[in-house]
């Protein structure tokens, strides 16, 4: 068996549940999945602003906290923190280390920035209509697959950092190495898969997204554990969790996270392999212990899916209370005079009642009049100046009616738009760079 522990399942993904992974797990990997697509088009943005940047921003404080216990456990980590910038990640990781005095080996993972290896007529695959009806291109970046890893794995080294690696594929790469798996035994590809999409979310699959209150009650989710996996030589896996951590993993939990962003279960795509879902087998073996098998697959795909990140303009965005009786009624109006203000400026302005009809933008049944309302008008501009002016508005109600209003806040933010495309994967080169003290 190896044991593989999630230590992440987003960017800003708490920090200690990988810690306690580390120091108490007897891990044998441990894999932060901190990237998506909205995530590396910033990354993107930011490194195009300073160069040395374009890495995951926690990317410090994670690795100052873990270096040592990986050291001394002898834990090999595996992540894409990388973001933008997996070279600078990796330089980043070796001053840290210089610091604590920590002889470590990094190996970081690059190719998946395909921009210039685009062409203008490809598809994008939300639209329909072509790349070069993006206005401001950020970022194109490729999901490589558990292939691109296997190098830096056989390097030994000790930390691997990469960019955009297909979230399952970060635990399947592993799996292959370890147990020399050849990338065309289509099932245990498939089976490793399997195990890496119930891993990736990490808190998730102990009952962090599946809690309920009163429908599906989870304990201790203020101490969540996040899970590992004993993985054997065939692929099947048990999932788990350090012993005394909150939250819980059973049948439940697991096939929530299962079915979690797969569209069609029978064939479900990454880099690696299409794996089918439907003949996974799953059986509660023991407390917090779920045994999983059976994934099957098929070739993977000929293309590879590339995530573009592009500049939409600005939104700008207002708020403010109206609480006591009466207070629906005065949001409302409060919504009504700045429709009326800036309709023409703004034919797209967004009026939401928080706590009202803010999320499914409708209401559902009989209304009960709230105590307390939080009215948020934003729209969309081109520049960061017209969008200032939402929020302005959205201030003067303060003393320009209705009566009440307390709690203003204003802000502009730079909106970046994700969309998506595919590309030969012919077109798509990775390279290791090790760096060493």
């Amino acid at each position: 068996m190896i044991r593989i522990g999630s230590g992440a399942g987003f960017s800003g993904d708490r920090l200690e549940p990988a810690v306690i992974l580390a120091e108490k797990g007897e891990l044998d990997y441990l894999v932060l999945e901190c990237l998506a697509e909205r995530t590396i088009a910033l990354a993107q943005q930011r490194k195009n602003r300073d160069p040395n940047s374009g890495y995951d921003p926690l990317l410090e404080k994670r690795i100052d906290l873990l270096l040592p216990i990986l050291k001394e456990k002898k834990i090999r980590l595996i992540t894409n923190m990388g973001a933008a910038n997996p070279i600078g990640a990796a330089k980043k990781i070796m001053e840290m280390a210089k610091r604590k005095g920590i002889h470590i080996k990094v190996a970081a993972v690059t190719g998946d920035d395909v921009l210039e290896h685009l062409d203008g007529q490809q598809e994008v695959l939300e639209t329909g209509k072509p790349l070069s009806k993006l206005s401001n291109l950020l970022s194109a970046n490729a999901y490589i697959g558990a292939d691109a890893l296997l190098p830096a794995l056989e390097s030994d080294a000790e930390i691997i950092i990469a960019g955009r690696v297909a979230d399952p594929s970060l635990f399947l790469a592993p799996m292959i190495y370890h147990y020399g798996w050849s990338v065309d035994d289509l099932d245990k590809i498939a089976q490793g898969t399997v195990v890496g999409h119930l891993l990736e979310c990490a808190g998730q699959l102990t009952g962090g997204y599946f809690a309920d209150p009163r429908k599906k009650e989870v304990p201790d989710l203020a101490r969540l554990g996040f899970p590992f996996a004993d993985v054997g030589p065939d692929g099947t896996a048990v999932i788990g969790k350090v012993e005394g951590t909150g939250g819980f993993i059973n049948l439940a939990t697991v096939k929530e996270q299962l079915l979690y962003e797969a569209t069609d279960p029978t064939g479900y795509l990454t880099p690696d392999i299409t794996a089918d879902f439907t003949t996974v087998r799953l059986r509660e073996i023991g407390s917090n212990q779920v045994e999983v098998s059976g994934g099957r697959g098929r070739p993977k795909p000929a293309t590879l899916k590339v995530s573009l990140g592009y500049h939409t303009g600005y939104v700008g965005e207002g708020e403010i209370s109206y609480a006591g009786p009466n207070a629906y009624s005065r949001a409302v109006l409060a919504g009504e005079i700045i429709q009326e203000r800036l309709k023409d400026q703004f034919p797209d302005l967004r009026i939401d009642h928080i706590g009202v009809s803010s999320v499914h933008r409708t209401y559902f049944g009989e209304l009960r009049e709230p105590y307390e309302i939080r009215l948020r008008v934003a729209a969309n501009a081109t520049d960061s100046e017209n969008a200032a002016i939402i929020g302005e508005e959205v201030e003067a109600l303060y003393t320009n009616g209705p009566a009440g209003g307390g709690g203003a806040r204003k802000y502009v933010r730079e909106v970046i738009g994700i969309v998506s495309t595919l590309i030969p994967r012919e077109k798509v080169q990775t390279q290791i760079s090790i760096q060493e003290c």
